[in-house]
């Protein structure tokens, strides 16, 4: 499996991240261990979790952390991975969050490192993420904060998530004129679906619009990182079920009922599964994506490692 070389870095990352949401509420202990095992043993090193990870559930909070942290100590595979994690986000512990209630500023992004470095039991995270912005503060401030990280040693990279466009060519202009080497990542809401969607409920979300997607393809050292990869499981409940079971989804659009029928037509000609269809979109992109895919089992894992030995092209897609 062909991994992906990000420019002026010494990372290899594998061509798909698992998204560790999961953690701690659909597998836990042994059952997250074999899961966390079997994607390394499939050629997979990347891990993205987020300090937050699950807080809106009560009576724990970093949950996800937590459970890969057990398997890194358990395994002695620490240095086998990738280890992405975010800090930043906003409180999810209370009754009614509040995602404008916003928690980036150095002292919140230095307790969440400080708690995910505990928490996940490593010195050092591989690459570290602003879970959101705030645009009340210049990036070059973001981007400092970020360095004294780094030069502490308790970071080797640093990434956005959930950033507009403006706001990291912002960035990016400050860390060139300091000689940084700045944003190593973005992770953004991008997928077959998400272009015509609609609007999310939780507005401080990023979608990966036709501007960042032209951004990622004239700025290779940011890396496209799409979340919610395969459309948060619509196209899948809508074969299984029905236009019953998704009129309340977001993507429960025309145009997505119409891209339904072409991944169809796509899986019956090529003969492979609705989530490689759907993640083969995201591997002939102009620019290069590593998405993120939280499966719940070593089945879904499998299944969906397999799209990245399929040679896809993009004349198989409709332009989305």
């Amino acid at each position: 499996m062909k991994k992906i070389t990000l420019m002026n870095t010494d990372l290899e990352l594998s061509p798909m991240g698992m998204g560790c949401v999961n953690a701690g509420i659909k597998w836990d202990g042994e059952d997250a261990y074999r899961i966390f095992d079997a994607f390394l043993d499939m050629g997979g090193n990347v891990y993205d979790t987020a300090r937050v990870y699950s807080d809106w559930i009560p009576s724990e909070i970093g949950r996800s952390e937590r459970v890969l942290g057990q398997w890194l100590r358990q395994s002695g595979k620490r240095h086998d991975v990738i280890l992405l994690t975010k800090g930043g986000h906003p409180d999810m512990t209370s009754a009614t969050p509040d995602m404008h209630a916003s928690r980036i500023s150095a002292e919140n992004m230095r307790t969440d490192l400080e708690l995910s470095l505990r928490t996940l039991g490593t010195d050092y995270i591989d690459i570290y993420f602003y879970h959101r912005d705030n645009e009340a503060i210049p990036a070059g401030e973001l981007i400092e904060i970020m360095e004294n990280f780094r030069k502490e040693g308790k970071i080797r990279y640093y990434g956005c998530s959930n950033w507009s466009t403006a706001r990291m060519k912002e960035a990016d202009a400050y860390a060139a004129s300091k000689g940084y080497r700045g944003f190593t990542a973005n992770e953004a809401l991008f997928n077959i679906g998400s272009a015509s969607m609609r609007p999310p409920a939780d507005d401080t979300l990023a979608i990966m619009d036709q501007e960042m997607q032209k951004y990622h393809a004239e700025n290779p050292q940011n890396l496209a990182m799409p979340y919610m990869s395969v459309c948060s499981g619509f196209f899948h409940k809508l074969y299984a079920s029905g236009t019953a079971a998704v009129k309340d989804s977001e993507y429960y659009t025309p145009e997505n009922l119409k891209i339904a029928e072409g991944l169809h037509g796509l899986m019956e000609e090529y003969q492979i599964s609705l989530t490689q269809a759907i993640l083969g979109y995201l591997t002939c992109r102009d620019f290069t994506c590593l998405p993120l895919y939280g499966p719940r089992n070593t089945a879904d894992l499998r299944e969906a490692m397999e799209t990245f030995s399929i040679p896809f092209l993009r004349e198989y897609y409709p332009e989305v």
